[in-house]
């Protein structure tokens, strides 16, 4: 074995080490990252030639965490790894994106990068070690590749700045970002912030992108030792200029003419279509399938150019807008009369219906991963069918996007969510994409603050998204920043940034870049103007809504809680689960309890406020401790020659004796009360043990006091 590693100090004790030469060396390229006693591995392999007809990369990336990496078995019948979940989707998601933007345009063979979780220390997530394990595996290869690249998370702690802070840390973190990059430029930005300023978020890009280089570096050294500077030839695209020619000839003004019509999305493709089909009519009979698609590939070329020629020459969009120009708005709560909160949100032809319901404890998410396991109150579901853009698609359920923009939102509404202790219900929000033309994500925002509104939901603020774009021209220095972008500037443009804030600040962002060099001069200016953009959304939602209702709708459900000391728990869930089960069925409320600080912390839920009333006082009854002194109207449970036990409350009982029956003498128990009888006690006295003094003579009237016989004289 050649084993190769290298080490870098993060600058405070902690050093990430990769290791490449031990493990899986029939991959074209791997490497083992270490961190503490967090270890992934990654593996890259390619094609050695693209399929006929390609023309994009089909990379996929997968990132997926072992159970025994924690120690744990799989839960679910098979126990064993399926499919990916949610969060193992979302950071190959991040791993994506960072890799993407970085191989060669013309490179499109069959690409797999695989990154898995071996071993895991708790406290050191190993999301943000994910990017740069795939970067070094491809650094090790002979893959095409403009890299290297490498990702970490940059937070604010205690108002400092730290790369990969602990775990245990982050609870305090005032922004938290994951930042990809090369050792020039930027390509990907995710992550949230407590509403802070535009120039907090770029200082903290500009904390990480020093990390960043510093990771590359490490990579082109570990490069060298490996001897993979050279990669694989490759030739992937044919080009035939002569036709290149041709069709920018035959189409670009017509492309350009189109372009200036601020048309609809619909009429717009419609129109660009028309061009190329009639160029295809005009081709000589015979021209091949191969020429044909050719001529489709340069077509988008022409598309490309010219949409952008038009803003940066003529400041012109494709719908018409000035730069800064914010779509129309309209926007609409209640719209559906049984959900617990509604809101339909349009901008421009993106449109969301967004739906919001309160549940109780018991519908809280379990999640079950190797790493991060635990409970989740706070859910957000994004869809988006295929009708939202015309289209024919069978519904599959969730894909890597829709999870991606789901959680982007997520993001957003969670920062402005009452907390816990003011907020009992476990919330869902689904948001659906009816129309599409760009930043439905962003739509989501909108519509899922205003929905929350709508229930009652007491958020902080309200939260709006914008998506911005960028137009550049390396070869003049043009450049254009684009506010609410349609989705072919998304297409055709170099910059996805969608910023989501409060008006007092940013609380969560995402961004992609297709080009290198974007400067922070470009970036700052960016995002103010995103700032301007969120500002006037706000402003347009607040003409529907301006606060949350004061009540939740009558229809929805209700949460009472309760604290009951620790020794009572038990008694009120009963032997197997019998006492708590009883009041659910016969009150109808859902009941809901744990040990929260050595408290019993219980929740009752129901959708009617006798259900409630009901099951509460039956908790209370069972949780309520006796007092000395008080009056009690008791139950006769058992009868004893020396006396008879009470119960005063559910499951309390205290000895009734025989002398503090009654003010008069019984010589015996027998008929002076049956099993079943209800009396009226008074509690005397309760000892160390916890048996409780019972007295009934005391509640009768106390009989005269017999006269005494008159002494003889």
């Amino acid at each position: 074995m050649n084993v190769i590693t290298k080490s870098l100090d993060l600058g405070d004790g902690r050093t990430i080490e990769i290791e490449t030469g031990k493990l899986a060396k029939q991959a074209d390229g791997s490497v083992v990252v270490k961190m503490g006693d967090t270890m992934l591995l990654a593996t890259v392999v390619s094609a050695k030639e693209a399929k006929p007809g390609t023309d994009f990369l089909p990379l996929s990336v997968d990132y997926q965490e072992k159970y025994a990496a924690t120690g744990r078995i799989p839960g679910g019948f098979l126990r064993r790894e399926a499919r990916l979940s949610d969060y193992e989707v979302l950071i190959s998601r991040l791993v994506d994106r960072a890799l993407r933007p970085m191989f060669p345009d013309d490179y499109h063979a069959d690409t797999q990068v695989m990154i898995s979780l071996i071993s895991a220390d708790k406290n050191i997530m190993p999301d943000c070690l994910a990017g740069l394990a795939a970067s070094a595996a491809l650094a090790v290869s002979d893959i095409p590749f403009n890299g290297p690249i490498s990702e970490v998370r940059v937070a604010k702690i205690d108002g400092q700045l730290v790369i990969n802070p602990f775990l245990k840390d982050l609870e305090r973190a005032s922004l938290e970002f994951m930042v990809a990059g090369s050792a020039n430029d930027i390509v990907m930005v995710e992550g949230e912030a407590d509403e802070i300023s535009e120039e907090e978020m770029v200082e903290a890009l500009k904390y990480a992108h020093d990390a960043i280089r510093q990771q590359c570096k490490l990579q082109l050294e570990l490069q060298e030792e490996t001897g993979k500077t050279m990669k694989r030839l490759y030739s992937h695209e044919s080009h035939d200029e002569e036709l290149k020619k041709e069709v920018y000839e035959k189409t670009y003004n017509q492309v350009y003419e189109v372009a200036k019509t601020a048309s609809s999305k619909e009429a717009r493709s419609e129109a660009f279509t028309a061009i190329i089909n009639d160029f295809f009519e005009n081709m000589p009979e015979g021209t091949e399938d191969l020429t044909k698609a050719l001529a489709k590939h340069y077509y988008h070329d022409v598309q490309y150019d010219a949409v952008r020629n038009l803003l940066l020459d003529e400041g012109m969009r494709l719908d018409g807008r000035t730069t800064t120009q914010i779509r129309p708005i309209w926007s609409e709560v209640g719209y559906l009369p049984a959900a617990h909160g509604s809101a339909v949100f349009t901008r421009g032809e993106t449109q969301s219906l967004t739906s919001v319901t309160l549940g109780s404890k018991d519908d809280e998410q379990m999640i079950d991963g190797a790493f991060i396991n635990g409970y989740n109150k706070f859910l957000l579901h994004y869809n988006f069918p295929g009708f939202s853009t015309g289209e024919v698609r069978p519904n599959r359920g969730a894909g890597r996007r829709e999870i991606g923009h789901g959680n982007l939102a997520m993001r957003s509404l969670k920062k402005v969510l009452p907390d816990a202790s003011e907020n009992p219900y476990t919330i869902r929000i689904v948001s659906d994409i009816l129309e599409s033309n760009g930043s439905s994500s962003m739509a989501t925002v909108c519509a899922g603050t205003l929905a929350l509104m709508d229930a009652g939901i007491k958020i902080k603020e309200p939260v709006s998204g914008i998506a911005m774009g960028l137009i550049t021209d390396e070869k003049t220095g043009k450049y254009a920043i684009l506010s609410d972008i349609l989705g072919d500037e998304d297409h055709l443009g170099d910059m996805d940034f969608k910023v989501t804030g409060t008006k007092n600040g940013i609380v969560a962002c995402q961004m992609d870049l297709k080009i290198n060099g974007l400067s922070y001069e470009v970036l700052t200016k960016a995002l103010h103007q995103a700032k301007e953009g969120r500002l006037h959304i706000l402003g347009e939602m607040a003409k529907t809504m301006t606060a949350p209702r004061e009540d939740f709708k009558p229809h929805a459900p209700r949460i009472v809680s309760l604290t009951i000391d620790k020794e009572y728990i038990g008694a009120v869930i009963g032997p197997g689960g019998k006492i708590i089960q009883e009041m659910q069925r016969e009150t109808g409320a859902t009941i809901s309890i744990e040990e929260v600080d050595n408290k019993g912390i219980v929740e009752v839920f129901a959708d009617n406020k006798a259900s409630i009333d009901a099951a509460v006082g039956r908790i209370r009854a069972i949780a309520a401790k006796p007092e000395i002194g008080e009056v009690y109207e008791g139950k006769v449970k058992s009868i004893m020659p020396f006396g008879a036990f009470v119960e005063i409350m559910p499951g309390k009982d205290g000895l009734l004796h025989i002398s503090e029956i009654d003010w008069k003498r019984l010589e015996t128990m027998d008929g002076v009360f049956k099993e079943g009888d209800i009396l009226k006690v008074k509690l005397l006295d309760i000892d160390k043990q916890g048996k409780m003094k019972l007295s009934r003579k005391v509640l009768l009237p106390r009989p005269p006091k017999p006269e005494a016989a008159p002494k003889a004289e």
